[in-house]
């Protein structure tokens, strides 16, 4: 009997030996998920961060490409050669020995094109055509650049 009381003693022993490293494996991984848990914030507070940071450059160097543009059209508009071009557009004014002709309204256009017409007489024609052949003129068209020079 003093035996199995030994043995019961022995077992129970190592039982409780097993469940005190057990838990203390158990609170070891709950630590360290926590420390990693808490890394994982981290970095990802870290990455948002990180990402307005870069769209607040790139917003800076919009705003500055902006600011070197507007600076270097207000220096154009300070030059001789837009003083001279606006006095001419605006004002109508020349240098001096220049002449302006006055060309009158129904002389400058009757030398026009029209082109409303040759437009809608080749509209016209390809609305006509199947969808297929007005697509396959419309490629030709394109690669023999045909609305380039009726346009010019």
């Amino acid at each position: 009997m003093l035996n199995k009381i030994k043995n019961y003693y022995q077992s129970v022993k190592m039982h409780s030996q097993w469940n005190m490293r057990v838990l203390g494996q158990l609170v070891f991984l709950v630590i360290v998920l926590l420390i990693s848990w808490s890394g994982v914030k981290a970095i990802q507070s870290n990455y948002e961060l990180q990402k307005q940071v870069t769209t607040l450059q790139q917003q800076n160097q919009v705003q500055q490409l902006e600011n070197n543009k507007l600076r270097l059209q207000n220096n154009y508009f300070n030059t001789k050669q837009y003083l001279e071009l606006s006095a001419r557009q605006e004002l109508g004014l020349g240098d001096p020995g220049e002449t302006e002709l006055i060309v009158p309204q129904n002389v400058a256009l009757a030398t026009l094109v029209n082109l409303t017409s040759s437009q809608n007489s080749s509209s016209k024609n390809t609305t006509q055509l199947p969808w297929y052949e007005r697509n396959v003129k419309s490629w030709f068209d394109f690669f023999l650049h045909r609305n380039a020079t009726a346009n010019d």
